[in-house]
Parts: structure tokens; sequence; C-alpha cells
């Protein structure tokens, strides 16, 4: 008896640590990341590779890389911190960022995502809102412009700014579970999908 207790013991307490340093699971609640991640998504964050920050700093620790453009990353929403968004990285710091009648340029050149969708055909004028044209903005240091790959339908920098660094939570990789409350039905296609 005494064996099997201090045995969930260690898998309670490898548990907790898995969850507090390495992974962390999320769910999508927007279409913002559509096609990407659909409503109903439960996805993991890996919490470790962009490093742990220490608290009351800027500084991280135990870091394996800086976020990529392509990548797709949780984040504290700068204009309110209680709440974690997921976009996916467009400019790195010194890159320049332009939205151009729904095309994205950085540092002048055209970029284009695959998973980039646009489910409306209307075009903003800049002076009506930032959506279709914003820019050109300069990425600061420890800063990334970030966008949701369902475009035309998502708040991200081009609305708000910039995520700093250290606001950064991990990277999403991988749709565990995935749950269409419309229609009452597991999609069982994205059960296993890397997120890329």
């Amino acid at each position: 008896m005494k064996i099997k207790l201090s045995l969930l013991f260690f898998i309670l307490v490898a548990a907790f640590l898995l969850r507090v340093l390495v992974f962390q699971p999320y769910r999508s609640t927007t279409d913002y990341m559509e096609d990407t991640l659909a409503v109903g998504d439960y996805f993991l964050v890996n919490k470790i590779i962009f490093g742990t920050t220490i608290p009351f700093t800027d500084k991280r620790i135990l870091k394996i890389r800086d976020p990529r453009r392509g990548d797709v990353i949780v984040f504290e929403y700068p204009e309110d911190p209680s709440k974690d968004f997921i976009k996916r990285v467009i400019g790195t710091p010194g890159d320049e960022v332009e939205v151009k009648e729904k095309k994205v340029y950085i540092n002048g050149r055209p970029y284009e995502n695959p998973h980039e969708v646009h489910k409306e055909k209307e075009m903003i004028p800049r002076e009506q809102n930032p959506r279709d044209n914003s820019g050109p903005v300069k990425v600061p240091e420890n800063s990334y412009f970030v966008m949701g790959d369902n475009r035309d339908r998502s708040y991200d920098s081009r609305f708000w700014g910039f995520v700093k660094n250290p606001k950064i939570k991990g990277l999403a990789f991988i749709k565990y579970w995935s749950w269409d409350s419309a229609r009452f039905r597991i999609r069982w296609g994205n059960i296993g999908r890397l997120i890329d």
C-alpha cells in the first residue's frame, strides 16, 4: 500500500510539473485562426521552447529558440493580460510590416502564408479600419507582429500593436481533441494533427 501511495504521489507531482513547466492545454473559442484551428479544437502548447520568463523581469531562461515567422503562439492579450490569445507570428524584431489591400508585405516584399484565408471580398479603406490597409510599422526589439489566419475576422496586431516577448506563453503544436458543438459531433480528422 505504501508503494502504491508513493507511486501515485510521484505521478501527480510529475503531471503537475509537466503542466506548469512544459505543456499547457488550451481550447480555441473564436474563429480568428480558422482554418488552422476550428472553434472547439483543443491543443497543447509547448511552454519551454521560448524559455521561462523570470518574474518581474523581461528575461527568459532555458530558452531553446526565439519565435519565428510562421509560428502559432499563445500570449497574454496586451489590452487585457487576464486573457490569452493565439495568433501566427508575421513580423519579428526589426521587420517592417505593411498590409496593402489585404496583402502582407515584410520588408517591402510580399509575404504569403499558406494558412491565411480571406472570407470577405469587401475592401475596407485605411481611414475607416486597419484590417485591409495598415502600416508600414517597424517591429521593435523584443516584440512580434501577429495576425490570425482568418485575416478578415481577426483582431490582432493591425489593431492593437505588438506582442512583447515576455508575454508569450508558448508554441501551439498539436490538436488532441476537437468538438463541433454546432453539429454535436467529434471532428476525428483534427485529432492528433500538428499545428504548422
